[in-house]
């Protein structure tokens, strides 16, 4: 028998930088001109119907203007089209106009495209650069930052996928005045989730600015993604692969992505994950880490940016009891819950674990409270 050893010690440096702003389609060019991603030159700029004719054709016309190669790959927007085949669709297109490990993708929308295009570019040619351009308030709150990526399943959300941090992030305020005020108040579920799990000052600018916030002004908008991009990095820079502190970024999310999902994703992402940050609140009281004047604060500041707190009549109960059992935090079967202590903090159960088991029956009391 013979034993031959591999030595494979690496050092990696994923820095990279956010660069939030107004119209930054020029910015992007230049950054392009001055190397962001060294002498490549094909670019394949992936988005959705939507964004198509709103922002990726501008940047794509920018692209071959300035001499580059570019190409655009488009797939329906919306949540349901956040799987494998169209993962698939997409690489099969890409292969078609003959693009190889020479090229970078640049994503250009919002969480669903960051999500599905950074995927993509970590699995096409075993992994080229990627750029992601973020045109809506979620995807600057959560989805174009920290490296995740994934696609959606029958069974459960962001179960396939895995950790790609991009070459840079553009936030382009500028593009929230294209959404819809629902598009903005899903947003906005993320934001406040960042508040309670790490900044109470920043929760009491919430909840004096939210109407400037719903109205897209300049300097509060400014302030809000910078908070964002802090929030999740003190916490990503900690914890890149989620092997403890980074769940406490789920908080919300155990019930919130369940009805997302029973929903048949009638539900926006924002929406879902504030009806589970709503449930996470009383169950934060009812374990005692919370007062009930807290606990109302979190449910009135989600009132106040105009998102719900209440489960739909349509969703089935029980299904969604049961869909908690998909949950990534699921550990031996039992379901865990991501816990904010007051707002502003996380309960840590014990040395770097940041979720505790929950039993269905007090979960199934939460869930019938909503």
């Amino acid at each position: 028998m013979a034993i031959f050893n591999v030595e494979l010690k690496k050092v990696v440096d994923d820095s990279y930088e956010i660069e939030i702003g107004f119209e930054l389609e020029d910015k992007l060019i230049s950054d392009l001109k001055n190397g962001l991603v060294g002498n490549i030159t094909r670019f394949a700029v992936i988005t959705d119907s939507v964004v198509k004719d709103l922002y990726a054709e501008k940047i794509l016309t920018k692209l071959t203007e300035s001499g580059y190669n570019a190409d655009l790959f488009v797939f329906e927007a919306g949540e349901k089209q956040k799987t494998r085949q169209t993962k698939e669709d997409v690489e099969d297109a890409m292969l078609a106009k003959e693009y190889r490990r020479d090229c970078c993708i640049i994503a250009i929308g919002g969480g669903v495209v960051t999500d599905l295009a950074g995927f993509v570019a970590g699995t096409f040619g075993r992994g080229v650069p990627f750029i992601n351009y973020a045109t809506t308030l979620l995807a600057a709150a959560d989805a174009s930052v920290g490296g995740k990526t994934a696609v959606d399943t029958p069974l459960a959300t962001n179960l396939i996928g895995l950790f790609n941090q991009p070459r840079k992030v553009y936030i382009d305020i500028a593009a929230w005045k294209t959404l819809p005020a629902r598009q903005i108040s899903s947003g906005l579920a993320e934001t406040v989730k960042h508040a309670c799990i790490a900044d109470e000052e920043f929760f009491r600018y919430l909840k004096e600015h939210m109407t400037e916030i719903l109205n897209i002004e300049k300097d509060v908008c400014e302030h809000i993604a910078k908070e964002n991009c802090k929030i999740k990095y003190n916490v990503v820079m900690k914890d890149e692969r989620e092997s403890g502190l980074r769940e406490v970024l789920n908080l919300g999310h155990t019930v919130g992505r369940a009805i997302e999902t029973v929903s048949d994703y009638r539900l926006l992402h924002g929406e879902a994950v504030s009806i589970g940050l709503a449930a996470e609140a009383k169950l934060a009281h009812k374990m005692g880490y919370t007062t009930a004047a807290q606990m109302n604060d979190v449910i009135s500041l989600l009132k106040q940016a105009d998102l719900p707190v209440t489960i739909p009549d349509y969703i089935d109960r029980e299904a969604l009891v049961k869909k908690l059992y998909t949950d990534k935090k699921v550990r031996n079967g039992r379901i865990r819950f991501v816990i904010q202590k007051g707002i502003g903090d996380i309960v840590e159960f014990e040395n770097g674990v940041y979720a505790a088991p929950i039993e269905e029956s007090v979960a199934r009391e939460i869930i019938s409270e909503l």
